[in-house]
This record gives structure tokens, sequence and C-alpha cells, in this order.
């Protein structure tokens, strides 16, 4: 029943006026939020008897640094409440460092495979661009830092890919803001395009940051109209579309499903863990078009046609398209 009312859901709300976003999401280390993913992790991968996330992660700190997590964490947000508004933004950037570094002594396998999940982190210390922006994001929170994470859709380097990557933004004291990516051999780069969420028309818009010689975000443009947003018009992306991103992954990579061989189980359960990603967040283009990838590998035709149309839409709405959606709108036909 699903399959069949959920592109028309989607295509309804496409209609929609631009939308307020709700309160900022808040996922600090150690919070309600930030445990409910870990959680998630756990119960989907079937981890029961496995090591829990905080006393393995903790654990591993106190051995890297001879000290307890927690009270780092809270040694450095009391230091940075003690600051004068001067010295903040360089505290601000060692402390990204610091946990920047800390991730990736941690955590130090990369695996786009299954690295997007707590448990993993866990079993194979592996991580993967989603996780670790959020767990970096998730200390800064926690020390009282302005942090969150958004979408890459244009690298350092220029090349384009279909909101391939993921990265930490800081909001600095300065006023500007800053990239942290534990994917690179240094902490702070220059991605040449974001995806996130543009609080002036109160929707996700794809952008091109402007930086300056230290590395720092002074403004935005916002791809499309060619207009220019200042920083503080620019927020990460909430919580919501953080767990709908956990969930297209789940879907993407599951055995045997979008990413071939594929079975029709491996398939089954990919669009499972997809249509519950847009259930989440249905402004996820990445996760409405690939859904209608897998419904056409299914044999879904009429529904793969409507759900690319409609993740094609919400392309457009935010200002670029990338290849892949637009070869698949044409598959698709008006």
């Amino acid at each position: 029943m699903w399959r069949q009312v959920l592109p028309v859901l989607l295509l309804l709300s496409l209609a929609r006026p631009a939308h307020a976003r709700p309160p900022e999401d808040a996922y600090a280390y150690g919070s309600t939020a930030f445990s409910h993913l870990v959680e998630e992790s756990y119960r989907l991968t079937g981890a029961k008897g496995l090591e829990p996330f905080y006393p393995w992660f903790e654990a591993a700190y106190a051995r890297y640094a001879g000290e307890g997590l927690r009270q780092s964490l809270e040694a450095r947000r009391r230091a940075y409440s003690r600051l004068r508004p001067s010295q903040k933004a360089a505290f601000e950037r060692q402390s990204a460092i610091w946990a920047y570094r800390t991730v990736k002594a941690l955590i130090p396998h990369f695996s786009l495979e299954r690295g997007y999940e707590f448990a993993y982190a866990v079993r194979n210390g592996e991580r993967q661009c989603l996780l670790q922006s959020v767990l970096i994001a998730g200390m800064l929170q926690r020390i009282g830092l302005r942090a969150g994470a958004v979408m890459v859709w244009k690298n350092l380097h220029g090349q384009v890919s279909n909101l391939g990557h993921v990265s930490t933004l800081l909001r600095l004291s300065d006023g500007h803001d800053l990239l942290v990516d534990a994917s690179e051999p240094e902490p702070f780069l220059e991605h040449q395009g974001l995806f996130t969420w543009d609080a002036a028309v109160g929707d996700y818009r794809f952008l091109e940051p402007r930086f300056a010689p230290d590395h720092e975000i002074q403004a935005y443009r916002l791809v499309g109209n060619g207009h220019e947003a200042p920083v503080g018009e620019i927020a990460p992306l909430g919580l919501r579309y953080l767990q709908s991103q956990f969930y297209y992954y789940r879907g993407e990579r599951a055995p045997n499903g979008f990413i071939g061989p594929s079975t029709p189980q491996g398939l089954a359960a990919s669009a499972g863990f997809l249509q519950q990603a847009v259930r989440l967040e249905p402004g996820n283009p990445l996760a409405v078009y690939v859904l209608g990838l897998v419904y056409r590998k299914q044999g879904q035709l009429e529904a793969a046609r409507q759900q690319i149309r409609a993740g094609y839409q919400l392309y457009a709405r935010y200002g670029f398209i990338p290849d892949g959606p637009k070869a698949a709108y044409t598959w698709a036909g008006e």
C-alpha cells in the first residue's frame, strides 16, 4: 500500500510553499538524540551482545589520551564558557582539531560498506563520512559550540557528485563557517559545493561557499540564481535529515540490494530502508530519487517513474540537478 501512496504524497509536498524549519536540532554527544542514533544502529544490525558504543568509545579515548572523554568534554565546555568573545574563535578551531584527531585515532578504518553504523565502529573500527561528521559535531555541541553536518556535492577539487559526501560545519564566533572533515589528512578544507538549510527561504539549497585564505567561509552563493547569502542565513542539516541519511545509506548498501548484483530479497531490503528515509524527510532528494531507481530494478515501473519525477523536482527546487537524476527523468518522461 505504501508503495502506491508514497509518490503521490511526495508530489503533493512539492506543491507546498517553502516551510519554516523547526527549532534547531541538537544531538550533543551523550544526549537523548545522539543515543537514539546509536541505539537504532545496534537494533538494525542485530548487534545484541556487542559492547555498547559509549563504554567502548570512552575506553578507547582513555587509552589514547590518558583521561576520561566526558571529563575532557566538560573541561573544554567550562574553559569555553569563561573566554572573552575575542578569544572564542581560536578555541573553536583548536577544539575542532581535537575532535577530528580523536575520531580518526579511535575509529581508524574508513569503510563505505558499513562505516555509517555505530555498531560497526565498535565491531570493526570502521567509520564513514556521515558517522564521523555526526560524531565530531556531537562532540563539539557537547562543548557548547555551534556545529552540525552538511552534504557535499562538489569536493575540494571541484569534482561534482550526487550528494556523495558529508562534512562537519562549525560556526565560528567571528561570524564565519569552517568545514571539518575526517576523510582528509588535514582537518580544515574547502569543499566547493555544499547542500544544507537556507533559513532565509526556509528550504534546502545547493550552495557554493566563498572562502577566505584561512579556510573560513565568508559567504555562500546560491546555486541556480547566483544570489549571495550571508553565513548567518545558512544552517547545518537538522536531525531528521541526518536520520533520513543514515537510512539512505542502509538502503544504498543493503547486501544484494541497490548496488548489485541484486536479488529480490536485497532489493526489498533497499526499498524498505529508503522508504523509511523518505518518511523521515520527504525533502531528502537523494533518498527520493534512489528509491525510484530501486523500484525500477524491481519492475515497479509506474511507481519508479513517479518517484524519479518527484526526486527531480526536489533537485530543481533546491537549485541543481545532477546528471543521474537528469538521465532518469528523461526515462521517466514528462
